[in-house]
């Protein structure tokens, strides 16, 4: 009898599982979402809109930022250079310290749009009255990086928010919905791609040809548009409520642990302390796990607590087996963090020294066209969309039967296969760029003026593409691994985390760039200087793919030992089984 009452109980379950949302979220009207009518597909397209929209403008800006500060406001190649990475550092740093209500943000992005309208029409505040400017005005210079800098600003107040809030539309308790969420990173970054097309394709060359003002005008106008466009799909999301800070949980176990350092460890996990899953009210339970075994301390049930844990217990001194594995996930995040730095070094070199590259090359298509330089960027997206869809339409099915893993390979695989094409592209940007610096001596020594413009631009499509192929497995598992391993109350800094990796990753670059300037200018040529041919680019590049090299072999040791999220499955019965994508194998 009880265990038909069980089955029934189950089953009544697993229909209501099915009509309703149980997953500690709620529909616009705070109430428990209807699953046919809220989250999935149909609110998660409003979301990526703003993605698509984001990434047209920043793109748009980035790609071809370095032209500016080069023939605009007249800045040496290493300052320029260094002056995007600062840039690019901060917009994609500043996520970090942006986990608030993402829409009080959006207007930020907007006002760093219009700031740079205003600075290209404004008269008083233009570069100068020149069409070609060779002194410009110091107040636009300043309202410039002003501009730019709002931009960094509203990305850090809505980027993380945006995209985890996106991922929360997706039930993980639910199979389906688990599967499409698994999809739902590869299209978000198709869309991301779609939106790099267009800014680097569309904007720059309306930036080079027309202006930047009108440019800018069209970027304003489409964010204003795409953020209405947000805002009417409110009926059909599912929201979180927030449950306070994430971090004082994370502090409570630390605290804990250590008061209870000298405890001898429990003869039997299952002794360690947790809550009830009948008793839990939102969030879900995680499995214990052998790593970081100190922390476990936290867990352990003194002899005076044993009264006072069925009522009430202070998380100072006793903390459940969830907060625990909660704090096991974010000190293992770290390692791969740092290790995933060098490849956001990479990353950098794609819209700073590649674009100056192609704008010493010969970038004609007819006699009457060219393209700008920063446009040939866009095979970055063609690569990410190609590698994007191969692995969601063609990989993933074929290895879900063979591997019988939800997600076909493993995250951390995903990342690592990522990595290796990064090194790739460094390989062939260095090939490339030995071409043609034999190409400049071989035109000087002809007597040419017009030096390296004879090689075509298309040369650098093999380290693009391959720039782009690696994006498509490294970005998006980056994207997905600090998202999926991060504690459910900290998802938000999770894809903060993943961002801060492009951003360090663009200081570091600066950084590298300052030292090897340094360090090969006392041997009389510096392979960074003010003229791009009178430089040694190549040797820069294949230090970098000697840095991912070393760094991949790093990153292998890391993977091969990690212990991923092992979730709690069972309703009735706890059930933890052992996790898909533990012991990892690169």
């Amino acid at each position: 009898m009880e265990q038909e009452a069980k089955r029934k109980d189950g089953k009544d379950e697993g229909r209501d599982g099915e009509k309703w949302v149980h997953d500690s979220s709620v529909n616009h009207k705070g109430k428990v979402p209807l699953r046919a009518s809220t989250g999935v597909w149909k609110a998660s397209l409003f979301i990526i809109t703003i993605e698509f929209s984001e990434r047209l403008s920043y793109f748009g800006i980035a790609t071809n930022l370095i032209s500016y500060l080069t023939n605009v406001l007249h800045q040496d190649l290493e300052t320029a250079a260094k002056n995007v990475n600062y840039w690019a550092g901060v917009t994609t740093i500043m996520p970090l310290a942006g986990g608030f209500l993402a829409d009080a943000y959006f207007g930020r992005f907007t006002m760093g749009l219009s700031l740079l309208t205003m600075s290209e029409f404004i008269p008083i505040i233009k570069p100068c009255n020149a069409r070609v400017c060779h002194k410009p005005r110091k107040i636009h210079e300043v309202l410039f990086f002003l501009a730019l800098y709002f931009i960094s600003l509203g990305t850090g107040g809505h980027k993380p928010c945006l995209e985890s809030f996106g991922a929360d539309q997706f039930d993980d308790d639910h199979l389906e919905e688990r599967k499409k969420k698994m999809s739902y990173f590869n299209w978000w970054n198709f869309a991301l791609c779609c939106g790099l097309l267009l800014g680097v394709i569309v904007i720059v060359y309306v930036q080079d040809k027309v202006s930047w003002g009108v440019a800018d005008l069209i970027l304003t106008i489409v964010m204003a548009v795409t953020i209405l466009t947000f805002y009417m799909g409110k009926v059909y999301y599912r929201y979180r409520l927030p449950v306070g800070s994430p971090l004082t949980p994370l502090l409570q176990v630390l605290v804990a642990a250590i008061r209870k350092r000298k405890l001898p460890y429990p003869s039997n996990p299952s002794l360690l302390y947790e809550v009830p899953r009948l008793k839990l009210s939102q969030g879900r339970l995680l499995c214990h796990t052998s790593r970081l075994r100190f922390l476990d301390k936290a867990a352990i049930v003194e002899d005076r607590e044993n009264a006072s844990t069925e009522k009430t217990h202070n998380p100072w001194r006793l903390a459940t087996v969830t907060k625990v594995e909660e704090m096991k996930l974010v000190l293992s995040m770290i390692p791969i963090w740092l290790t995933s730095l060098i490849f956001g070094v990479g990353v950098a070199q794609a819209s700073t020294f590649f674009v100056k590259q192609a704008a010493t090359m010969d970038r004609r298509i007819t006699h009457n066209f060219d393209i700008p330089a920063a446009s040939i960027y866009s095979l970055t997206a063609v690569g990410m969309m190609v590698s994007v869809t191969i692995y969601e339409k063609i990989l993933v099915p074929f290895l879900r039967k063979v591997t019988s893993n939800e997600r076909g390979i493993n995250i951390l695989q995903r990342i690592g296969i990522g990595m290796i094409f990064s090194t790739l592209s460094m390989v062939a940007a260095a090939c490339v760029e030995m071409r043609r610096l034999k190409a400049v001596e071989k035109e000087i020594m002809q007597g040419g003026k017009q030096v390296a413009l004879s090689m075509s631009v298309f040369w650098l499509a093999p380290q693009y593409l391959i720039n782009g192929l690696g994006d498509g497995f490294a970005l998006v598992g980056l994207q997905e691994y600090f998202y999926d391993q991060a504690p459910d109350s900290m998802r938000s800094l999770g894809i903060a985390f993943y961002l801060s990796v492009i951003g360090v990753g663009s200081f570091l670059s600066s950084f590298l760039i300052i030292i090897v300037d340094h360090i090969t200018r006392k041997g009389g040529k510096s392979w960074i200087g003010k003229d791009l041919n009178m430089s040694r680019l190549d040797n820069f590049y294949w230090m970098l793919a000697a840095l991912n090299l070393l760094n991949f072999c790093a990153y292998i040791f890391l993977a091969r030992s990690y212990t991923y999220k092992n979730v709690e499955r069972g309703i009735l019965v706890p059930d933890c089984p052992k996790s898909d994508e533990a012991d990892l194998i690169v």
